[in-house]
């Protein structure tokens, strides 16, 4: 089994030696971990980021790894900043082939409330960033890409797309506004050889999101899982760096779901013996020190 494991690794080893790649919300979390996934595949890669000394430390990793990266401060939010960020990045390494379309508002959703109780102004800014955002970038990157023969896009979306909940209207929105946004530029540029997929994780336990979400707030999403973990930012890239990659050469417009199976089952499935069968019987140490929730 090592011998196999070993072999894998070596088959995907440098898939993207030669290539450039934009990752915006590079910074941390999610974006950070498919910035290095892609550097340690012999990618150079433009870590872009609002928070410009979070970008300037996930470039210093990568270039302590031996890989290549520029580190940007920007807010794609501003169409200008946007341009002179895929700018900078075609004088400093020439060409950009891959774009992983990351960032997002995420300050604003402890206020992205319901649709009676939502301030504008969250729907205008969330809106502003995930979504016009994700398009600035795009029409900035395509330009390029056919005229260099194809690329790849990966836009991140998420599991809050997919279904609805009592809040994060907006940020709901945004995201299965991206699904469509993917779809539309994979139609559109297929012939182009420019292949663009969307990515829906759900529960990735980022350090943002650990800062958030006490025990019992974790142990309530982790009953409607499949699998017993939560996800991770690693696990996340992984999948990026696949679809990015000549291994994905025949996906293009699809939605893939990283979610431990969290919508793949019936509604009443956190309810059953499955999800019983996991909990500690009551009584035991494990039950008591646990948070009641």
């Amino acid at each position: 089994m090592p011998r196999e494991t070993n072999a894998i690794q070596e088959d995907t080893m440098g898939r993207f030696e030669g290539k450039v790649a934009v990752v915006t919300g590079a910074g941390a979390g999610i974006g950070k971990a498919c910035a290095l996934a892609i550097a340690r595949e012999g990618g150079r890669v433009v870590v872009a980021d609002i928070d410009g000394s979070a970008a300037a430390a996930c470039t210093a990793q990568i270039a302590a790894e031996a890989g290549h990266a520029l580190a940007l401060a920007i807010d794609i939010a501003e169409a200008q900043a946007v341009a002179a960020l895929f700018d900078t990045a075609e004088r400093h390494f020439s060409a950009v082939d891959l774009l992983v379309n990351n960032a997002g508002a995420m300050h604003l959703t402890p206020r992205d409330r319901a649709i009676l109780d939502l301030d504008l102004a969250v729907w205008d800014e969330t809106m502003a960033t995930n979504l016009r955002g994700t398009l600035l970038c795009c029409r900035q990157a395509i330009p390029g890409m056919i005229a260099r023969g194809g690329g790849a896009i990966v836009n991140m979306s998420s599991c809050q797309g997919l279904s609805g909940d009592s809040a994060l209207t907006s940020y709901a929105a945004s995201k299965a506004a991206m699904n469509m946004l993917s779809a539309s530029l994979a139609t559109q540029y297929g012939h182009a050889q420019i292949r663009c997929n969307a990515v829906a994780p759900g529960l990735i336990m980022t350090e943002r999101l650990l800062a958030k979400l006490d025990e019992c707030m974790q142990r309530h999403l982790r009953r409607h899982q499949l699998l017993p973990r939560v996800g991770r930012p690693e696990d996340v890239a992984a999948l990026v760096a696949f679809l990015l990659s000549d291994d994905a050469a025949f996906i293009t417009g699809q939605v893939v779901c990283i979610d431990g199976g969290m919508l793949a089952h019936v509604p009443t499935y956190a309810d059953g013996g499955n999800s019983r069968a996991a909990r500690p019987s009551a009584g035991t140490a494990e039950a008591a020190a646990s948070p009641r929730c």
